[in-house]
C-alpha cells in the first residue's frame, strides 16, 4: 500500500524535519541540572504517599557489540566480568532506594531496559528479579517487561526470565534487510527472531512487542514494507514504530554511517506514513506518534477510554505516580520532578559501594511545569487539549490564560487541517497526528532555552 504523492508534500515533509522534543517527559532532559542532589531525591522518596504506585526501570548498559544507529547509554563489552559487577552495584541501589519508600508502596510496573538486559546471565537474571521482590511488594498483576536483543539467546535466559515472571517481551529487530542491517552493524535474521518469539510464547508470555524503525541508512519504502511484512507475520500485540534519530553530535559512533546513506524528508516523512497505513490496514489501531497495537491489547484499551500515559519508555497503561529509575543514567520521575543517575558505570559504583543514592541532577516541578506537562501529555496521547483540564489546574491564572492565549493562536495548522479548535479546547485531527510533537512543543515554554539539539519530528 502507497499513499498518493498529493498526500505527502515537499512541505509537508519539510514540517516533519524541524527539530523538537519527544516530549517522554516535561520539562525535558536538556533542562536537569546539577543543582538537585540526593538528599532532595531522598525527600521524595519518603515522602510518597502511602500506599503508592510505583513503577521501576532497571537500567542495563551493556551490549556485546555496537549498533551504529544507536541512542542508548550503553558500553559494548565481550567480557561479563563488568556485567557481574554491576549487577551488585545495580541490587545495592535497590536496597537502598527501598529503605527510603514508605511502607505500603506497591509495584504495578517493571521494565528492563538497556543497553540489552539480555547480556545478564541466567543465574544473575533471577538474581535481579529476586533482589526486586524482596525489596518491594509487587502486586499480583504486575507487568513486567524487558527489552530483549535476539541475537544469540539462549534456552537458559529465556526460561530465566520467564521464571521470573516475565510478562510482556520487547524485541528489537529494527530492519530485516541484509544491506541496511550491514550499514547498521546489526545482523539479525528472520528466522532466529521468530524462534525466539515462539519460544517465549512456548513458556507462556503471551504479550509480544516489537521495534522497527525507518529512516535508516540505505532502507527504501519497498525493503521497510518487507521487514513490516515480516513482523506482522509474527503477530506481535503491539508495534513501536520509530524514527531513527540521526544525533551524531550526541552519539559519536553515528559518524559511521554516511549522511548521504540516509533518506531525504520527504522520503522518511512517506515511509513513515505508508508504514503507518500498511499496519493500520492489518489490523493494527494507529496509538499516537508511533505505536501500533491489536484491539485486544491493553494500549488500544487505554487510548479508547483516555487512560493512555507517556513515559521514558514511551507510550503505556502504567498508571504509577512515581517511576524510580535504577542503574547508570537512569531517570526517575516523581510527583515533585525529576532525577538522573551517574552515567559513568564507575562513578556509579563508586557511589553506591559508599551506601549514597547515585543522582547528579534533576529538576523540581513548578505548578505551571505540571500543568503544561498535563496539557503536552494530552495532546501526545489523545490528541485534544479540553478546556477542563486547564480549568481544573492547580496552577496561577496568568498561567492558564497563557495555555489558553496560545490554543487561539493556532492559525496555520487550523488552514492545513491539521487541529480544530472547538470553544476553548484543541482538537487534532488525523492529518495532524504526523506533527503531534510540534503542536504539543507551542507549549513548551522552555524550549529555545539550553544548548540540547532534537531530532526531527517525523
Amino acid at each position: 500500500m502507497s499513499l498518493p504523492a498529493s498526500s505527502l508534500s515537499a512541505e509537508m515533509a519539510r514540517f516533519a524535519a524541524r527539530p523538537v522534543p519527544r516530549y517522554t517527559s516535561y520539562p525535558t532532559a536538556p533542562h536537569f541540572h546539577a543543582g538537585l542532589n540526593a538528599e532532595t531525591y531522598g525527600r521524595w522518596l519518603a515522602g510518597l504517599p502511602a500506599g503508592a504506585d510505583l513503577s521501576l526501570y532497571m537500567h542495563v548498559p551493556y551490549c556485546d557489540s555496537l549498533c551504529w544507529f544507536c541512542g542508548c547509554h550503553t558500553r559494548i563489552t565481550r567480557r561479563y566480568e563488568p556485567v557481574g559487577l554491576y549487577l551488585g552495584g545495580l541490587i545495592r541501589e535497590i536496597g537502598l532506594v527501598a529503605e527510603q519508600v514508605p511502607a505500603g508502596a506497591t509495584v504495578s510496573h517493571i521494565h528492563w531496559g538497556g543497553g540489552s538486559p539480555t547480556m545478564l546471565n541466567a543465574e544473575d537474571i533471577l538474581r535481579l528479579a529476586e533482589a526486586t521482590r524482596a525489596a518491594f511488594r509487587l502486586r499480583a498483576d504486575c507487568d513486567f517487561a524487558v527489552e530483549i536483543d535476539p541475537r544469540g539467546l539462549d534456552d537458559a535466559r529465556i526460561d530465566a526470565l520467564a521464571q521470573a515472571g516475565l510478562t510482556r517481551v520487547s524485541l528489537g529487530v529494527q530492519d530485516f534487510d541484509p544491506e541496511v542491517q550491514w550499514a547498521i552493524n546489526r545482523e539479525q535474521s528472520f528466522e532466529e527472531t521468530r524462534r525466539v518469539a515462539d519460544a517465549f510464547r512456548a513458556r507462556g508470555v503471551r504479550s509480544l512487542n516489537i521495534d522497527a524503525i525507518y529512516g535508516l541508512p540505505y532502507q527504501t519504502e519497498p525493503r521497510l514494507m518487507a521487514t513490516l511484512k515480516q513482523v506482522v507475520a509474527l503477530a506481535p500485540d503491539r508495534i513501536a514504530l520509530f524514527g531513527y534519530a540521526h544525533v551524531p553530535w550526541m552519539k559519536k559512533h553515528q559518524e559511521l554511517i554516511p549522511p548521504d546513506s540516509l533518506p531525504g524528508n520527504e522520503t522518511r516523512f512517506r515511509q513513515a506514513e505508508n508504514a503507518a497505513a500498511f499496519l493500520v490496514m492489518n489490523g493494527y489501531r494507529r496509538i499516537g506518534i508511533d505505536h501500533f497495537a491489536l484491539p485486544s491489547d491493553a494500549l488500544t484499551k487505554a487510548a479508547e477510554d483516555g487512560t493512555l500515559r507517556r513515559n521514558f519508555q514511551g507510550y503505556t497503561v502504567d498508571p504509577a505516580e512515581a517511576l524510580i529509575g535504577f542503574g547508570a543514567s537512569a531517570i526517575g520521575s516523581m510527583p515533585q520532578g525529576y532525577v538522573q543517575n551517574e552515567p559513568t558505570t564507575g562513578r556509579y559504583l563508586a557511589t553506591i559501594a559508599e551506601g549514597r543514592l547515585p543522582i547528579v541532577r534533576g529538576l523540581a516541578v513548578t505548578p505551571e511545569d505540571r500543568l503544561r506537562r498535563s496539557v503536552i501529555e494530552a495532546l501526545m496521547c489523545h490528541m485534544r487539549l479540553d478546556d477542563a483540564l486547564i480549568a481544573q489546574a492547580d496552577a496561577p491564572e496568568p498561567v492558564k490564560a497563557g495555555i489558553r492565549a496560545t490554543i487561539r493562536e493556532f492559525g496555520e495548522e487550523i488552514g492545513r487541517g491539521w487541529v480544530t479548535r472547538r470553544g476553548q479546547s484543541l482538537i487534532v485531527t488525523e492529518a495532524g497526528r504526523p506533527f503531534l510533537r510540534l503542536i504539543a512543543s507551542r507549549f513548551d515554554a522552555y524550549l529555545g532555552q539550553s544548548a540540547g539539539r532534537h531530532s526531527v519530528a517525523v
